[in-house]
């Protein structure tokens, strides 16, 4: 436990750090985290339909009813990652790396669990810059910067309970918290030109729920299928988004500053998934995906009749839906060998933006997973993992920046026999 203390303390720390590179996480909440743990990954994010005893399951809560009665599981993950990105022929590359989650669960009673943790719900981070020229002599430079740092995290804790054979329900109560800033400076190598900076900054303190089913049909002595659904509810989140413009010109210096009365919205997200087991050893499953962010509005700032406004845009979002195909293979948890005992991972996703960036539908999302469940075996433990996988994701949009991301995703899920009744001859 002192070690699961220890860890989520770096995690809060880490957390005010980015994860992220990408000139897409300018717009709306940033880009949006995948929300998953180290043998998800694997699978590309597959796991509503997913009951493992031996794992921590938040994608879908209902799942923590499966958690084994013996022990305590305590999970953490990290990642890195190499983007590159093209525009108009030109390339550039960028390397991050992040801790990425820590979460933990255990049986509390017959038929319920609970787990606990942190993880990353948005991340913002980008650094760049174009320069050209004001006048056909070339004389007069200006540039546009355009920066930006922070993101949105949650701490949850949830139950799982299985009030009836084969079918569970539970609940994540999340406690939403961050920051961004976002700056746009409009420079001029003139001295005597005016200085324009815009800087949007949001900081939020909220909740989120996340409520998920599963229902497990027997099909016959080697064959299952389980259904899992999730439904997270959506609302205003309590936060007042700001804008400033600040004009600078020699040694003056003018600011403008324009709030937004709880002025960033929670959409209400759906997801439904269906999960073949053959034999505890081949898993295949689908996942789907509804984030209604179509319904929600964002602070956008703008000239109306030569007044500069900053106000609520309700056509700034789009509804984004999520399609995932992925699955496992394991021979045997019980074999002797040791690659008999080797968890193999892969996955494939679709993903449509949900942002529109001036006025078009932003990057779509294609990328593909393929990792090991390495098991930890000796005298002590059999029953812990390390979770290795490798990622590439493609998000590309019609006369748009193309980012290609390659990234490493490494977990280490510990699983103790904490409750296990000795005896004493």
């Amino acid at each position: 436990m002192f070690c699961a203390i220890v860890t989520m303390a770096i995690a809060l720390t880490a957390s005010a750090q980015s994860g992220t590179n990408s000139p897409y996480s300018q717009y709306g909440l940033g880009v949006l985290s995948d929300q998953t743990s180290g043998f998800n990954r694997g699978m590309n994010g597959l796991g509503v339909g997913f009951r493992e005893g031996n794992q921590v399951n938040f994608v879908n809560p209902a799942s923590y009813s499966s958690i084994d009665s013996l022990t305590f599981i305590f999970d953490a993950g990290v990642s890195g990652q190499i983007s590159n990105f093209n525009e108009n022929g030109v390339k550039k590359n960028a390397k991050n790396a992040d801790f990425e989650y820590v979460v933990a669960g255990f049986r509390l009673r017959k038929h319920v669990g609970v787990s606990f943790g942190i993880l990353p719900f948005t991340n913002v981070g980008y650094n760049f810059s174009s320069t050209s020229t004001l006048n056909e002599d070339r004389t007069v430079l200006y540039s546009n910067t355009y920066s930006g740092s922070g993101g949105i995290h949650q701490a949850y804790v949830g139950f799982g309970w299985e009030p009836f054979r084969r079918f569970s329900f539970g609940a994540n109560v999340a406690y939403l918290w961050g920051n961004y800033e976002r700056k746009v400076t409009n420079a001029y190598s003139e001295s005597t030109a005016k200085t324009l900076d815009k800087v949007y900054h949001l900081s939020l303190n909220d909740y989120r729920l996340d409520f998920g089913a599963q229902y497990t049909l027997n099909l016959n002595k080697k064959n299952m299928v389980t259904v899992g659904v999730t439904y997270s509810p959506g609302h205003r989140l309590n936060a007042d988004p700001e804008c400033l413009i600040i004009s600078s010109v020699s040694t003056s210096r003018d600011t403008t500053a324009f709030s937004v009365k709880d002025g960033v919205e929670l959409p209400t997200m759906i997801s439904a998934g269906l999960l073949f087991d053959h034999n505890n050893q081949l898993k295949l499953g689908v996942d789907y995906s509804l984030q209604k962010w179509g319904s929600t509005s964002f602070p956008v700032y703008g000239v109306e009749n030569n007044t500069p406004v900053y106000k609520l845009s309700p056509d700034y979002f789009m509804d984004r839906h999520k399609i995932t195909l992925g699955g496992e293979y394991c021979k045997g948890g019980m074999m002797r060998r040791f690659f008999d005992r080797l968890h193999y991972r892969a996955g494939v996703s679709y993903a449509t933006p949900y942002v529109k960036i001036n006025g078009q539908d932003g990057p779509r999302e294609l990328s593909v997973s393929a990792g090991f469940g390495i098991p930890i075996m000796n005298g002590y433990n059999n029953r812990s993992f390390l979770n290795i996988s490798g990622q590439w994701v493609r998000q590309s949009g019609k006369g748009m920046i193309t980012e290609n991301t390659f990234r490493i995703n490494i977990g280490m899920t510990f699983n103790e026999r904490w409750f296990k009744k000795w005896q004493v001859d």
